[in-house]
């Protein structure tokens, strides 16, 4: 989900060998800060060496992966296996050398070279017996004195068959002055007319039929003899490869370790040059669990995403982030969470100097859609799946990322879920990273300690979103500005602000559980509550709670009450009277509360600019309807009831 899967195919681009490539593969983050610090020391260390070096001479181990495999069977190596060791050796050599003079550069990548073994004595033999691919001829006495025999042999060979072509008597019967071979044995071609004419054997025939490939009777024996010289050969060649196989496993657990050695600098410097790539750096790491990205970027979107500004840990636990769909709050989720698993890795990330991670134990993460087609799960129910599992094994120091909390089903019910699972979360101590579209759970991390809110900025002149995250600060979806803007009509447009913005704002809240249901009396109303909610200015280490204790509190009309007779929460529409009592709206009943059963939610001044016509609060449905119709015309009968208490 976090796309961590895909840095690691990146960076396995980077590595030489395939066996790194593995190795990458297999690669997972790690919980220990001490082991993160040394991998992040490595990738720092190589990436110095890289800018100051112009190539690393790591050995190209492809093909070495079974040799030692091989020794074990008691089979012979090859010479061009035998080539290989040979090269690691070398490589070994070289990167020793090399790594002398980057001791007070890089102590640590350095070290590395010491841990492996050159073995000079190997290295030797193998240079003097193989040479080329083939073994040499100075291998053994032996060897040398067989081939002497075959050269001699070859020769006597050359010169009969030389012989027969150049002599007036055959060479018509030629197709070409060439001596060749066929299974091992010298020939010459003869035009298939004159076979019959040539005393010997045909070995060969050409594609077109017109030659034949013979071995004339005059050499005969002396192939047969040069046959017995070369098996000769073979056993001389597998006593020498016998020796030199048996050199290898003797030192099979030293170059089990300048493998590993190699293998471990081709790893540490695919990072580095993923480093480099990316423009990236080391960071600051803590055990305090606190993060802080400054100017981060997203590692697959390259230079051009907007840089993510981001905190999390030191005054609030969990960030909830609003926004337009494609605003961006997905790709900065991810960005956090991809970043914190890079880091975890030992890689450098792409952010600015002053940014600092935390370890992780764990990091979860629900994004996407989440469908499962082999399950037949919808989208909600593969939601529902992977949060239950995150439920179950989240704890402290776990980092929690969940997209669009809640989505996919039921609206009210959706809510409700989202808010319990970022209550249960926050109670086992997590970090909690989520987006959403439901205003309700705004509200929520508005008011509850720990939380905070979050949003993607959005330009309202071109209706483009800006992708900067901005905390502390709801955002609104844009949907119907967003939709014009991608060509819908206006028609679709006006019909859906008629439908959103003619219903009322109310809440309920029963014993069990607070259930949110919002909306808005009109177009008008909900900009201006929006315009008043974005200017509300929060103390920087406070949270304003839901419910107030002072008792003698005094109401003005739009505050937010919850009124505990009643049972659910409502507006002041009318100022306290002589008995103490205030008259409270909820949804189109007023009722008349004594002041000691109202407890304040939210003060007017933060739903509503000064100067607003509460009117268009307070009145009835029906009565804004006929208030409609009159101004437009006079209709006999028509009258407006206001009501009386």
């Amino acid at each position: 989900m976090l796309e961590y899967k895909k840095i690691k195919e990146i960076l396995g681009g980077y590595a030489i060998n395939e066996v790194t490539k593995q190795m990458i593969e297999k690669q997972e983050p790690s919980a220990s800060l001490p082991i993160i610090q040394s991998w992040m020391t490595d990738t720092t260390e190589a990436r110095l060496v890289l800018e100051k070096s112009v190539s690393v001479p790591i050995a190209n181990l492809n093909g070495l992966e079974h040799i030692l495999e091989i020794t074990n069977k008691g089979l012979n190596l090859s010479p061009d296996q035998l080539t290989l060791v040979y090269g690691l050796l070398e490589n070994v050599s070289r990167m020793q050398k090399f790594m002398k003079d980057k001791e007070f550069l890089a102590p640590a990548v350095s070290s590395y070279a010491y841990s492996m073994l050159d073995l000079p004595e190997l290295k030797d033999e193998i240079c003097r017996c193989i040479r080329n691919g083939r073994v040499e001829d100075h291998a053994s006495k032996s060897l040398l004195k067989t081939r002497k025999k075959i050269a001699v042999m070859e020769e006597r060979i050359k010169s009969k068959l030389d012989n027969i072509l150049k002599s007036a008597a055959y060479r018509d019967m030629m197709q070409d002055q060439i001596i060749s071979m066929r299974d091992g044995r010298y020939v010459i071609p003869v035009k298939s007319k004159f076979k019959r004419n040539i005393d010997g054997q045909i070995l060969d025939r050409s594609s077109s039929g017109s030659t034949v490939f013979m071995e004339p009777n005059d050499i005969r024996k002396l192939q047969t003899e040069i046959s017995m010289l070369r098996a000769e050969e073979e056993i001389e060649i597998s006593k020498v490869l016998s020796v030199l196989t048996g050199m290898v496993a003797g030192y099979e657990r030293e170059l089990g370790i300048n493998i590993e050695g190699m293998v471990h600098y081709d790893f540490i410097f695919a990072k580095a040059k993923y480093s480099k790539f990316l423009n990236a750096a080391n960071v600051e790491l803590n055990e305090h669990y606190k993060i802080k990205i400054v100017n981060g970027r997203h590692p697959l979107l390259g230079e051009k995403c907007v840089p993510l500004n981001f905190s999390l840990g030191e005054t609030y636990q969990a960030l909830v982030i609003t926004g337009p769909n494609t605003g961006g709050k997905t790709v900065a989720i991810k960005t956090v969470g991809l970043l914190s698993t890079m880091v975890q890795s030992g890689l450098h990330v792409p952010v600015d100097k002053g940014s600092e991670f935390t370890v992780f134990r764990q990091i979860f993460a629900d994004i996407g859609d989440g469908q499962s087609i082999e399950q037949s799960l919808s989208t909600f129910s593969s939601h529902i799946t992977n949060i239950i599992s995150i439920l179950k094994e989240a704890g402290p120091q776990d980092l929690i990322i969940l997209d669009e909390l809640g989505a996919g089903t039921d609206p009210a019910e959706g809510m409700g879920l989202a808010v319990a699972i970022l209550e249960k979360l926050y109670s086992q101590g997590s970090m909690i990273l989520a987006t959403t579209h439901y205003s309700e759970i705004k509200e929520f991390a508005e008011v509850t300690k720990g939380f905070e809110n979050g949003s993607m900025e959005f330009d309202l002149e071109t209706l483009q979103p800006l992708y900067r995250l901005i905390i502390g600060k709801a955002g609104k979806s844009q949907a119907l500005s967003i939709a014009l803007k991608l060509g819908m009509s206006t028609e679709v447009i006006n019909r859906a602000q008629e439908i959103t913005y003619t219903e009322e704002v109310y809440q309920h809240v029963d014993k069990s559980n607070t259930k949110m249901l919002s909306t808005t009396t009109d177009n008008t109303l909900q900009k201006l509550r929006e315009n008043a909610q974005s200017k509300m200015k929060k103390k920087p280490q406070e949270k304003p709670t839901s419910i107030q204790n002072e008792q003698d509190e005094v109401y003005q009309i739009g505050d937010r009450v919850y009124a505990s007779s009643l049972k659910t929460a409502g507006i002041i529409c009318e100022l306290e009277n002589t008995q103490g009592e205030y008259v409270v709206l909820t949804g189109e009943t007023k009722h008349l509360v004594h002041k000691k059963r109202l407890k304040l939610h939210i003060r007017s001044e933060m739903l509503y600019p000064d100067n607003y016509d509460m009117d268009i609060v307070f009145e009835t449905k029906e009565n804004r309807k006929k208030d409609k119709l009159m101004n437009k015309r006079h209709i006999d009968g028509l009258t407006i009831d206001k009501e009386n208490m």
